[in-house]
């Protein structure tokens, strides 16, 4: 009797983590092995995003969220990112630490990006000019 508690309690406890079809001791009605995707991403999901993928719109959000992380001075945060108009999201973290370049403080940052079924990650060097934080660049991440 308390193996049988302890197995319902289990299976009642751990029921998202049981991937064991029921269909096949219960049978189904055609018969057939069901092939249904679910969740919500497709199977082409995070495909890498082409710098074509990149709406202007979300990259005004995204360089937003690294000037208010970079203002702050944070040096180990990451600041979320989203466009509610097109539902794309993020998050912006810093990387390395301030340098100097042509007199300027600058300093590197790497964002994520996604978009539909797409996920890419973008480079990006802001440097400080009169007393603020401007993003310089902003471009696809691409591994060496």
């Amino acid at each position: 009797m308390a193996v049988a508690l302890v197995l319902t309690m289990g299976l009642a406890h751990g029921g998202c983590a049981l991937s064991y079809r029921l269909d096949s001791l219960l049978g189904s009605k055609d018969g057939d092995a069901k092939t249904d995707v679910t969740g919500s991403l497709s199977q082409g999901a995070f495909a890498a995003a082409t710098p074509a993928d990149l709406l202007d719109a979300d990259l005004v959000y995204t360089k937003a969220a690294a000037v208010e992380l970079l203002a702050r001075g944070g040096k180990d945060a990451s600041v979320p990112w989203s466009n509610p108009s097109t539902g794309a999201r993020g998050t912006v973290t810093p990387i390395a630490t301030t340098y100097t370049q042509d007199g300027l403080t600058c300093r590197d940052f790497l964002a994520s990006y996604l978009r539909a079924n797409a996920e890419t990650w973008l480079h990006g060097e802001a440097c400080r000019t009169a007393g603020r934080w401007d993003v310089k660049t902003l471009k696809p991440f691409k591994r060496t």
